[in-house]
């Protein structure tokens, strides 16, 4: 990996007082990434305000740090954009001007440019602008920062907050994190010590086949563990054909917030590259990472917990950003067995290794 930084004959240091704006426009597993990043720039400034889209804005209320919100739909970013118009952007920048705005760090991934964004917060004032950018951005950006190989996401904004002057404060870990207390759920789960699958994920390229899961579901159980599906409501379909008779179903019967509490309150988790993976490296649960090749694992893998990463990582399919399997059969995670689910959750117990437990028919 190599870092720099360059500025655009500005100030490359991000002034130490004031608001900062910290934007991530995408998803929620997006935004809870940048929770170490935010942290960092809380631990200088008097307030920071989060700029996140639609699908971001519930985990940007998770992060510990975080004073106020924006929530805006980035016609560039969202995969449901709202019509560019002159009000759209207009209501951007009222939002940016109303809470006095010094200074912005803009995260993105490595496909996403964050100039669209600049420009529109130097046109509502924003007097600072730090952003890792591949592309020339002329005055837009006061500090440009470059980062060459596969760092995770976490990392890289937190590397970038760290070149505009930004340091994680003593104590601080780095790892991802919530707010506490979390709510209780005790009485959607039992008990504490469960193992929870969460089958969905925005991307079907990135599901595990719900036969399997639902497999995985039975195989748990047979071994002794009690299982938890979890889903969001327009998932109700799905977590009730993976929980079958053995699980307990809480499709759309959860928010974020309480997701949280039950992903907590998990000893594993079983989820494919989705934001309740993240969520659940967020409560410091270990994760069993079903992972779809279609972006590097290095990039993307559950952040800062024990993981066991599933899924053929050399597939065809790697690499391709692909929403929907480019690849008959989905062989990237279809060849994973509902056993080595059953075997990778006793790794991360620290049981021993026994024979697989196959899936009753």
């Amino acid at each position: 990996m190599k870092a720099g930084s360059a500025n655009t004959g500005a100030v490359s240091t991000a002034p130490m007082a004031g608001t900062v704006l910290v934007a991530r426009l995408d998803n929620a597993g997006d935004v809870l990434l940048a929770g170490p990043a935010v942290r960092a720039v809380a631990a200088h400034v008097d307030k920071v305000v989060m700029l996140t889209g639609p699908h971001g804005s519930a985990a940007a209320e998770l992060l510990p740090g975080v004073d106020g919100i924006i929530e805006w739909c980035a016609p560039w970013i969202d995969l449901d954009p709202a019509p560019v118009t002159a009000g759209h952007v207009a209501a951007l920048q009222n939002a940016v001007r109303a809470q006095a705005v010094r200074a912005a760090l803009l995260l993105t991934s490595f496909h996403q440019s964050p100039l669209p964004l600049a420009l529109l917060l130097r046109l509502a004032d924003v007097g600072w602008i730090g952003a890792i950018s591949e592309d020339y951005p002329g005055s837009l950006l006061d500090l440009r920062h470059r980062i060459e190989g596969d760092l995770p996401e976490a990392h890289q904004a937190l590397h970038l907050a760290q070149a505009a002057g930004y340091r994680l404060p003593a104590g601080d870990d780095g790892r991802l994190a919530v707010r506490r207390p979390l709510p209780e759920v005790e009485h959607f789960t039992g008990t504490p010590g469960y193992v929870v699958v969460h089958p969905g994920a925005s991307a079907p390229a990135r599901q595990w086949p719900a036969r399997h899961c639902a497999g995985a579901v039975r195989a748990l159980a047979a071994a002794g563990y009690r299982v938890v599906v979890t889903g969001s409501d327009q998932e109700r379909h799905l977590t009730a054909e993976v929980a079958g008779t053995t699980g307990i179903d809480l499709g759309g019967r959860t928010t974020l917030c309480t997701l949280a509490a039950v992903l907590d309150g998990a000893c594993v988790v079983v989820a494919g590259n989705t934001g309740p993976a993240h969520l659940a490296a967020a409560v410091g649960t270990p994760v069993v990472s079903l992972f779809a090749p279609v972006v590097p694992a290095a990039r993307w893998a559950p952040y800062g917990v024990p993981t066991v990463l599933l899924g053929d990582q050399q597939a065809p399919c790697r690499d391709s950003r692909a929403r929907q399997c480019p690849v008959p059969g989905h062989p990237c995670l279809s060849g994973v067995d509902p056993a080595d689910v059953v075997a990778a959750v006793g790794s991360l117990r620290g049981e021993p290794v026994q024979t697989p437990v196959r899936a009753p028919a």
